[in-house]
């Protein structure tokens, strides 16, 4: 750790020996020992906190990527989604007759044209069993 070799360390004990006297010697390595054991043990709590927040960092960063992914993927799909629908409405009104055929009176009285259609088909989109109010992003998949 501080690059000391053990003649150092001989003649700084020998200094400590004649300095503090050998009655406290033995207190005063004890209490140095702890000293030097809880400065290691905050060095490497200090090290641990620095790799969980440069971690954590790495994380948010991740998570934001992969939201932006996820955000441009569904717009992606929106938008082909938006494509098909129109073109298959498109492909509909083509498939319309330009005129409709006028009424022809039916056996029981009512008028009747040429194609029978639900009372409902005034929408111009075409029943693929979908809402179309309905958003992508709040589907749940099956």
């Amino acid at each position: 750790m501080f690059d000391i070799g053990f003649s150092e360390l001989l003649i700084i004990a020998v200094v400590a020996l004649i300095v503090i006297g050998p009655e406290r010697l033995p207190k005063v390595a004890r209490t140095v020992g702890h000293l030097v054991g809880r400065m290691q043990r905050y060095v490497n709590d200090v090290k641990a906190d620095i790799s969980r927040e440069m971690e954590l960092d790495e994380l948010k960063k991740l998570r934001s990527s992969m939201e932006e992914t996820a955000r441009s993927f569904e717009q992606s799909v929106q938008k082909e989604v938006r494509e098909t629908e129109s073109a298959l409405n498109s492909m509909a009104e083509s498939a319309r007759p330009e005129e409709e055929p006028a009424p022809t009176p039916a056996p029981d009285g009512k008028s009747s044209t040429g194609s029978e259609r639900p009372a409902d088909s005034s929408s111009s989109q075409l029943d693929l069993g979908l809402d179309p109010a309905a958003d992508v992003s709040t589907r749940k998949p099956a």
